[in-house]
């Protein structure tokens, strides 16, 4: 009987509980979230989006070019640019077009390219085959 009640406990989570949560496979979309103290934002899972759609029949390349122009968007709302960008994550989903998309990464960003990793994925949300996360600077 103990060991029912203890499996029936929830366990304390890591983020408080006014942070805003992904709800479910339909949340498409970023935002970003300024931490405590620091002088740092991150902006995570920026998609190929238009118009409210994820554009999933374009290219890898296309998907990360939109991507980065809808993250460029959010940045200016924010009195931000690209310049602001230090790092980025690219979550690919078919690590066969990294050539293409890396090539459109290296276009976009010309000279000033913030450090970037790539992470292969199974799937990403509306049938995207790219997203990226962003850690961006304040000053």
């Amino acid at each position: 009987m103990q060991s029912e009640q203890a499996s029936q406990t929830v366990p304390n989570r890591a983020s408080e509980p006014s942070r805003k949560q992904r709800e479910g496979a339909e949340f498409i979309g970023g935002f970003g979230k300024k931490t405590g103290n620091s002088d740092l934002r991150f902006i995570e899972g920026q998609l190929p989006e238009h118009e409210g759609q994820v554009e999933s029949d374009e290219s890898p390349s296309q998907q990360l070019e939109l991507a980065l122009q809808n993250l460029e968007v959010k940045l200016n709302q924010r009195g931000q640019g690209m310049d602001d960008v230090l790092q980025l994550t690219l979550y690919l989903a078919d690590m066969d077009a990294y050539e293409s998309v890396n090539e459109a990464y290296k276009q976009y960003f010309n000279d000033t390219r913030p450090a970037r990793t790539t992470v292969g994925v199974c799937e990403l949300l509306g049938g995207a085959a790219v997203t990226v996360d962003a850690v961006v600077a304040l000053e």
